[in-house]
């Protein structure tokens, strides 16, 4: 049965998130809120967690994982980026955009894309967000929190909490949070393409 945490939106008690931190550092999979729509987070070097989030969202293996950091400092570390795509990032960062990039070898090869090597990543602009990635000390695993047969992500942390109650270890209940994911912008073959328009405003990219 997941736990259930109702950690403010603005103002994050710092007792609950270290709970939060410490299930993902267990191995746990959380369902949380972000500046975008809910998502699921893991440990980003627990070897488990991808065939997790692949289990509860059914995904193929073609599927982009992201990887949330809490800073450029954290982002340059895993993806390669050159003066003009580090100035695109940069100007959208942090928002809710997730950019797809060439990964360094600092990320798990089980993370990247099968054929293109290739990696998403974001800063998020969210106080749980910072909260959580600070007391991580280090990036977290990632995927919008949409269920098999929805259109939409879920949105309200009881929901998530009714539906995933014995496939995830802690539930966030953040407030209504949004109901859009991320702006997907393909950066990898150095210039954009906006693969996912979602949250962020897709027009500094088209």
């Amino acid at each position: 049965m997941a736990r259930f945490l109702d950690i403010h939106p603005v103002d994050p008690q710092p007792r609950l998130v270290e709970q939060l931190a410490a299930t993902l550092r267990d191995g746990g999979v959380a369902a949380f809120p972000t500046d975008a729509c809910y998502t699921l987070g893991a440990r980003l070097g627990d070897p488990d967690a991808k065939q997790r989030l692949i289990d509860i969202r059914r995904l193929d293996d073609n599927h982009h994982f992201t990887l949330m950091c809490a800073d450029f400092a954290q982002l340059g570390q895993l993806v390669q980026l050159d003066n003009h795509v580090f100035r695109a990032v940069k100007a959208a960062t942090p928002g809710p955009y997730t950019f797809i990039l060439p990964a360094t070898r600092e990320v798990p090869r089980r993370l990247l894309h099968p054929r293109k090597k290739t990696v998403g990543v974001r800063i998020p602009d969210d106080p749980i967000c910072h909260a959580l990635l600070a007391a991580m000390g280090e990036p977290l695993l990632t995927s919008t929190l949409i269920l098999p047969g929805d259109e939409e992500p879920l949105s309200f942390g009881w929901e998530i909490k009714e539906r995933l109650d014995h496939l995830v270890e802690v539930v966030v209940d953040g407030d209504q949070t949004g109901q859009e994911p991320t702006t997907v912008v393909d950066l990898s073959e150095g210039y954009a393409e906006v693969v996912r328009v979602g949250a962020g405003d897709p027009a500094p990219f088209g």
